[in-house]
């Protein structure tokens, strides 16, 4: 099934960067299709037996036109998605104590004098967000890839990957990896869920436990599962 989608992808690739060279050439071969349909006689054979002709063609268009679809379909679909940016925790800091006038003398307290005042809660600061960071590219000229990929510490030791301005070309079965190779999908990749949608915003949580270093990360990848192909890469630096 990989050279099927590869051999579909090259196909829908030479058609999209040449759509009046790719029309020109479905029409020439309809026509030579029908003219050499018509020089053998398969017509004529097809309108003596209409049954046979279609015990034949059914299970053909049956199976044509599922693959077809399948393949085909990520031209004219598409869906859209924004997400806001993950909520990252904050991390509380002691308040600083008040200070007191250089050289005054202190106020004696009387009995009656209220006792010390409660110390003010923490302020909240947030930890620093962006771990890493990189731009999509596609894996050809089909295979487009664009926007920005971030590694994101939400709290300590919990990472978030957030795909920001980001497109691809649709396709079947894509998932969302986060790989130890800078130039794709590689054995060992974390896989962070199916991806949600080929444009916009949006997140993906990494499992826990999974990154105990985010040095490792080195690219955040799209890869079709089903035909094992790689669609963009996003090579990621700190």
């Amino acid at each position: 099934m990989v050279w099927l989608y590869d051999l579909g992808s090259a196909l829908l690739g030479a058609a999209v960067a040449h759509p009046v060279v790719a029309l020109a050439s479905g029409v020439t071969i309809v026509a030579a299709l029908a003219v050499l349909a018509r020089r053998r006689g398969w017509l004529e054979r097809a309108r003596r037996h209409p049954r046979a002709t279609a015990a034949i063609l059914v299970p053909l268009l049956a199976a044509a036109l599922p693959v077809g679809w399948y393949l085909t379909s990520p031209l004219v679909l598409s869906a859209a998605i924004d997400e806001p940016p993950p909520v990252v925790a904050a991390l509380p800091t002691p308040s600083p104590a008040p200070s007191s006038l250089a050289g005054a003398a202190p106020r004696a307290t009387s009995p009656s004098s209220p006792g010390p005042t409660a110390t003010p809660p923490a302020t909240p600061t947030a930890a620093p967000l962006l771990a890493r960071s990189g731009s999509f590219h596609g894996s050809d000229d089909f295979h487009f890839g664009r926007g920005t990929a971030r590694l994101i510490e939400t709290a300590p030791g919990t990472f978030v990957v957030r795909l920001e301005g980001f497109a691809v070309r649709n396709g079947p079965d894509l998932y969302v990896y986060l790989s130890p190779r800078g130039d794709g999908y590689a054995d060992g990749a974390i896989e962070l869920g199916r991806l949600k949608a080929d444009t916009g915003n949006q997140n993906y949580p990494v499992p826990a436990g999974a990154l105990a270093d985010p040095a490792r990360a080195a690219s955040v990848v799209i890869w079709c599962r089903q035909f094992s192909h790689l669609f963009a890469t996003a090579p990621l630096a700190a």
